[in-house]
């Protein structure tokens, strides 16, 4: 069972789903701190003063927080662009350098084939001089 656990641990697949999940978590308190002390207070300030955090309503004795989840929302929209952002980024990262690494592939033609193209090329330069 140990041998077993040891492989499970050791594959990359899960190292680099415990690096992604660290660094998910760093950047989820991130975008909370950029939320709930930049973006809140502007919308707040947009909103005429509304802090949305303290928005409630009484219903019986219940208290209904509709302004936390207002804020939740909010929150979850502006991490899933973030994200989203980061992706598109990584994305045209990924495609730059496939592009970057077809070209260097064109460029890299074997002296056998060159000299198959330039003979080639000169078959019918002299195919069109006879015509």
């Amino acid at each position: 069972m140990f041998k077993e656990f040891k492989k499970f641990i050791s594959r990359g697949n899960v190292l680099d789903m415990a690096v992604g999940i660290i660094i998910g978590s760093a950047f989820t308190a991130i975008v909370s701190s950029a939320v709930n002390d930049i973006i809140m207070p502007l919308i707040g300030i947009i909103s005429g003063g509304i802090d949305f955090t303290n928005l409630s309503f009484t219903i019986g004795g219940a208290v209904v927080k509709y302004g936390s989840f207002i804020q939740n929302i909010i929150d979850f929209l502006i991490v899933a662009f973030c994200l989203f952002m980061t992706i598109r980024f990584m994305n045209k990262l990924t495609h730059i350098r496939k592009k970057q690494e077809q070209e260097k592939e064109k460029e890299v033609i074997p002296k056998d084939i060159e000299l198959l193209t330039e003979i080639r090329d000169l078959l019918k330069k002299e195919k069109k001089k006879n015509k």
